[in-house]
């Protein structure tokens, strides 16, 4: 499929997801200048998962397709992690330091600015279940998230059952395509408002503004720059503080 640069920015909800059935070819100024790809999982071999270490093993067993019932019972009996996104189950590897320390400075920005305000930060590890139908639901855990309607969406275990207002995911070499398209299907999907794509190889940030299930604007902001949300005025980063 050919389409113009400015279809895919006013469009992108529409392509990501057309990606996923053919390749589609990005034209700028009536020149092939991009390609939009389904990402896939690299394949796996059994041979080699017998000579890695228990902990590689599980890693390379995933991600898997798997019903709902199933990705329930393996984290009600499991201590690692796991994310559950339209069907497939991923195992989440630990997080290196300089995905750490990016977090930890995201943080403490974003507690102090909503200290005293109705919407509070909440970190990861903390399950979030977001449906794109009543029978699909997907369970994903980000890095970080803003919810505004905690108190009216806890069920009687005590887990939030809402929709963030924003979502922020750190980019890591293992998460990269799940993050920067699966995720960001995922979310503007579901009803979250905004997503922030960190970029700690790059230093960069991506901010992207969500509406009627699309991408009603985006933002790239540098490492001499200051991030500002759409949703939040006056929540500005200086970009160079998130990565030491």
């Amino acid at each position: 499929m050919l389409i113009h640069a400015t279809d895919l920015k006013n469009n992108l909800g529409k392509y990501l997801r057309e990606a996923m059935r053919e390749d589609i070819i990005v034209l700028s100024n009536g020149q092939k200048v991009a390609r939009l790809t389904a990402y896939k999982e690299p394949e796996t071999h059994p041979e080699t998962t017998l000579m890695v270490s228990e902990r590689a093993a599980a890693y390379a067993a995933y991600p898997r397709e798997a019903t709902f019932e199933e990705f329930l019972e393996l984290t009600n009996s499991s201590e690692e992690r796991y994310e559950y996104i339209d069907g497939v189950i991923y195992w989440m590897s630990s997080p290196k330091t300089i995905h750490q320390t990016a977090l930890g400075e995201l943080y403490y920005h974003f507690a102090a600015w909503f200290r005293d305000k109705s919407c509070r930060p909440m970190l990861a590890p903390y399950d979030i279940t977001l449906k794109r139908s009543a029978d699909k639901p997907n369970v994903v855990q980000p890095d970080l998230m803003v919810i505004c309607d905690l108190d009216e969406h806890l069920n009687d275990k005590g887990y939030y059952m809402g929709v963030p207002s924003l979502v922020i995911e750190i980019l890591s070499e293992s998460s990269l395509g799940k993050d920067s398209v699966k995720k960001l299907d995922l979310y503007l999907s579901t009803g979250v408002s905004e997503y922030w794509i960190v970029n700690p190889f790059n230093r960069e940030i991506t901010i992207y503004k969500f509406e009627n299930g699309d991408v009603a604007d985006s933002r790239n902001f540098h490492d001499s720059e200051n991030a500002a949300s759409f949703m939040f005025e006056g929540l500005v980063i200086p970009v160079h503080s998130i990565f030491g």
